[in-house]
């Protein structure tokens, strides 16, 4: 089912993690926090709005490392519901793909609660001190192949946030698939 998470709660507080990567090293906010700001996502393996857009994420997030901006991936999906999400899958996927950012499992799904994320993907920008300034999508193409002059909406907006401290007021929420809970936590 499809999903879009609210708009930007701007200045809100990214929310401290120590989370693991797929083959088990253990990387915390402190570790991944760009200068210029940072970039926390949710995605997963199996979601196709993810898999959909999954080399512009990754031109993306590259494009931003490469300015300062730091970069993190994070999947919380129910694993034993969905194993292809699982910590396994999530390591064959970053080496297959190339990812030059962690990818980590929140098993416990606390941190996608304390960031509110609802869906994959689902991008939360911060300024370098920290505060939330975007909380939308990475492009208009959704699903969709995107035309070669698409607007880099996310990429555009971290470079503003990472030059200005502040993200464009104007955003248009993501849409994916819902987070898939685990039973007891729904």
């Amino acid at each position: 089912m499809a999903v879009s998470p609210p708009v930007c709660d701007f200045g809100a507080a990214w929310h401290d993690f120590a989370l693991p990567t797929g083959d088990g090293q253990v990387v915390t906010l402190a570790n991944v926090a760009g200068a210029r700001g940072t970039l926390v996502m949710f995605i997963c393996n199996h979601c196709p709005y993810v898999r959909a857009i999954l080399d512009r994420i990754l031109r993306d997030a590259h494009d931003l490392m490469d300015q300062g901006i730091g970069v993190v991936a994070i999947s919380a999906n129910d694993a034993e519901t969905y194993p292809q999400d699982g910590p396994a899958e999530m390591a064959r996927l970053a080496s297959d793909a190339g990812f030059r950012f962690p990818y980590l499992y929140d098993s416990t799904q606390q941190i996608a609660r304390a960031y509110g994320a609802e869906c994959t993907p689902d991008f939360f920008g911060y300024n370098s001190a920290g505060q939330l300034q975007y909380r939308g999508r990475l492009d208009a193409s959704g699903r969709n192949p995107a035309p070669d002059d698409a607007r880099r909406e996310l990429y555009e907006a971290m470079v503003m946030i990472a030059e200005t401290g502040a993200g464009p007021r104007d955003q248009v929420a993501s849409m994916g698939c819902s987070i898939k809970w685990k039973a007891d936590q729904e």
